[in-house]
């Protein structure tokens, strides 16, 4: 049974706690969130419609002493990029891994993050990206740019208008993904800029659209989450995979999809082998001539 704390009762958060508490193997053993949320003191039954959750909200300002009394395994936490920060401090510490789902940080933040790991011994694992959807459609862009290194590509993502950072996670990650698939073609790539036009409208959930364009063609690949149950299926994923690891890790870590690539593609060679040395025996063995 993996014990897992809960930071940030946002709406994707409260969604992660509903997803948490149908898991067989999972047992949420505690809630932290702002000291300013209205959301303080609650039992978490209210706040989300549950029964039996036995979960008070606490204060981020008692974070040492919820850890000692839940001991939780692993810490999902869906702050704001400086609370993420002063948190990671704190459970690294303590040995606690980390999922890590706030977006929004800058680089050397994210270093942070890396340096904590070394030092403590514990796993961290950071997925903005934290949807199976949306890493499918990384790893086709990148695949996309390695072939079509001569075409242009431009991202649109839009989200919700409280979304704060500007272009979101996700996208920055699929620019880093289309830079990797014309560096592996021999595309010079030091100063090209990947065009990321960002959307904050309404209560969109969030998409993100790549575009390739030519001059004869366009291919459009996209992805659209219509609620955020998708996060927090990707966030129970990211559980399992890091609660007994040690080191930095992301969401392509997770769901190692260049694996699941490369067993296609290793299949794919062996079915058409097969089929190539039937044919030839069915040539051999007919009694018709074919010359």
């Amino acid at each position: 049974m993996i014990r897992v704390c809960l930071v940030g009762l946002g709406k994707t958060g409260k969604e992660i706690a509903k997803v948490i508490l149908e898991q067989e193997n999972m047992k949420l053993v505690s809630v932290v969130c702002s000291s300013k949320s209205q959301n303080l003191g609650k039992s978490l039954d209210e706040i989300i419609g549950c029964r039996n959750s036995g979960i008070i909200v606490d204060s981020e300002k008692n974070l040492e002493q919820v850890i000692f009394k839940t001991k939780p395994d692993v810490v999902v936490d869906f702050s704001t990029p400086d609370a993420t920060i002063r948190n990671a401090k704190i459970f690294s510490k303590m040995k606690v891994n980390i999922v890590v789902g706030t977006t929004g940080f800058t680089d050397f933040a994210l270093k942070k993050l890396f340096v904590l790991t070394r030092k403590y011994h514990n796993a961290i694992c950071y997925a903005p990206n934290i949807t199976l959807g949306v890493n499918v459609l990384m790893l086709l862009t990148n695949l996309a740019a390695s072939i079509l290194n001569n075409y242009d590509f431009q991202i649109t993502e839009i989200h919700h208008k409280r979304k704060v950072d500007v272009p979101s996670g996700t996208a920055i990650k699929i620019a880093g993904e289309i830079k990797k698939g014309l560096d592996s073609a021999g595309v010079s790539i030091k100063e090209k800029v990947i065009p990321i036009n960002a959307v904050r409208a309404g209560g969109v959930v969030g998409r993100h659209e790549v575009m390739i364009v030519g001059e004869d063609d366009k291919i459009e690949i996209s992805h659209e989450s219509f609620s955020r149950r998708a996060f927090a299926l990707g966030a129970i994923k990211a559980i399992e995979f890091i609660h007994d690891k040690v080191g930095y890790y992301e969401m392509s870590d997770v769901l190692n999809l260049h694996k699941v690539l490369e067993d296609y593609i290793e299949k794919e060679q062996i079915k058409r082998k097969k089929k190539y040395k039937k044919c030839r025996n069915d040539v051999e063995e007919s009694p018709v001539s074919v010359v």
